[in-house]
């Protein structure tokens, strides 16, 4: 969620610089009030879509610092013939009512920004009230008295009854065309963006941008039937006390009135000008770019990948083997590209596997690949493809240890976030499980792991040719600390 939010942002902001630089000085109103409807919402749409085809058109090396190094298994000395790798078991510590404090944040601003809408509204209710002195299907207005107020919401026109009939004849011209182009409707679309994204400041500056550009079309209609003199001096000359409210059209604007006059000045832009909305084709081709090369990488932690094999690495080591050049090249590389993703957390030092008192001779352990019968755990003898029962034990066994592991250690050791434990283990002849060894940042958490998965039940040993073999597993486990 954080990083869609952060391309809304990124997205947002790009459209918003081509405003400025390009657009906002043209005298193509409606063109640009499209534009700043329309990139809003393209802007939330972008991030979710993904185009395969743009991906492979930025190398990989220049997105690097954009997404995690994602490394292949290694495995040192045939350890992918003779260890079978379990998945993941992930054990979360049971913990109280646990407060999302981003939630609240983001929840309290919401209402925060509600209530501040539900004010504006009551002000702006607070005119209704006051004495209606037209009113047809298209429009309403409405005096204030003791004001010289003039501005539009939806259909109906509030005018201050200190305006003279020569300046509310000239102000009435101009709220109708906001009556007729619904200009209300664009205002209130983003002050419920605003409710949404409270903390995203972009929305508020296109809200600003899109209420200048209705004064800017009002005003451009509005002088096709007066001369530009007198309305320059309606402007200057009328006292200034609106109120505040941001979802209404307001005919004196302090702010304004000075950018109103100069764009009146302007000369109308060339056609030739239009060809600058082109270069939100080349925007809009980055934007899809950058989103079809990242990632959405939440959720995943590639450290368990990269320290799983640094275990097998390690624990190859352990047992007396050589390692091979090509063996140390592989490690080399996997501690080159740990060190190139500086943005990655790097997990705590494990210490060697502990070994359990237990021990076995796998001198007969044949290639996992090719066993013609795998180890049966208890339940699963019913099955009858290798498949079927791999996927069987690989289940039964976390939900055992998911059961049996000792939660509380967590509060004991004070750990916080995630903590892993690496362990091996083999199911010998018998069935019986020997040889388990333990590698985690605290030894209590090694230790606990042992006796977990030396408490496994007596399996069906595996078989081939018919013979009872041994066979060697690897088992990452994931204890997950809540904050």
């Amino acid at each position: 969620m954080l990083q869609y939010i952060i391309q809304v942002v990124l997205f947002q902001l790009g459209f918003l610089l081509m405003y400025e630089l390009l657009l906002k000085k043209e005298t193509f109103f409606n063109i640009n009030r499209l534009y700043l409807l329309v990139t809003p919402l393209v802007s939330l749409l972008l991030p979710l879509l993904k185009i395969e085809s743009l991906s492979t058109l930025v190398p990989a090396e220049s997105i690097s610092a954009l997404s995690q190094v994602w490394l292949p298994e290694v495995y040192i000395g045939g350890e992918p013939e003779n260890v079978h790798q379990l998945p993941a078991v992930n054990i979360a510590q049971e913990q109280g009512l646990q407060i999302n404090w981003w939630l609240v944040t983001y929840i309290s601003g919401v209402v925060l920004s509600l209530i501040l809408l539900l004010k504006k509204y009551q002000n702006l209710n607070n005119l209704f009230c006051f004495r209606r002195i037209s009113e047809n299907k298209e429009l309403r207005i409405i005096e204030v008295p003791n004001s010289n107020i003039a501005c539009t919401f939806f259909k109906t026109v509030f005018l201050g009854d200190k305006l003279s009939e020569a300046e509310k004849q000239q102000i009435l011209s101009h709220e109708l065309v906001h009556v007729r182009q619904k200009h209300s409707l664009d205002l209130v679309f983003f002050e419920a963006l605003k409710i949404i994204f409270w903390f995203n400041p972009l929305v508020y500056i296109y809200q600003s941008r899109i209420a200048a550009l209705h004064e800017f079309i009002a005003d451009a209609n509005v002088v096709k039937t007066t001369t530009k003199r007198s309305y320059y001096e309606q402007l200057l000359n009328t006292a200034f006390n609106t109120q505040n409210i941001s979802f209404i059209n307001q005919f004196f604007n302090h702010s304004l009135i000075k950018k109103r006059i100069i764009m009146l000045q302007k000369s109308r832009s060339k056609t030739i000008a239009k060809f600058k909305y082109l270069f939100v084709l080349p925007l809009l081709f980055m934007m899809l770019t950058y989103v079809s090369c990242s990632e959405d990488k939440e959720g995943i932690d590639d450290n368990q990948s990269i320290s799983e094999q640094l275990a097998e690495i390690k624990m190859a080591i352990d047992d007396g083997k050589k390692l091979s050049d090509t063996e140390k090249q592989q490690l080399f590389e996997i501690l080159d590209a740990m060190g190139q993703n500086e943005n990655r957390p790097t997990p705590p030092p494990l210490p060697p596997f502990e070994k359990s008192s237990a021990s076995g001779d796998n001198s007969n352990a044949v290639p996992f690949a090719v066993i013609e019968e795998v180890p049966v755990f208890e339940g699963c003898e019913g099955l009858s493809s290798n498949k079927e029962r791999k996927e069987c034990m690989s289940r039964q066994i976390s939900q055992f240890v998911n059961k049996n592991f000792n939660t509380g250690l967590g509060e004991e050791l004070n750990l916080k976030g995630v903590n892993r434990v690496i362990a091996q283990f083999r199911i010998d002849e018998t069935g019986e499980v020997v040889d388990v060894k333990a590698r985690a940042s605290h030894p209590a958490l090694q230790e606990e792991a042992i006796r977990v998965i030396s408490e496994l039940p007596k399996m069906q040993p595996g078989k081939q040719d018919g013979k009872e073999i041994s066979v060697m597993y690897s088992l990452p486990i994931v204890f997950q600390i809540g904050e």
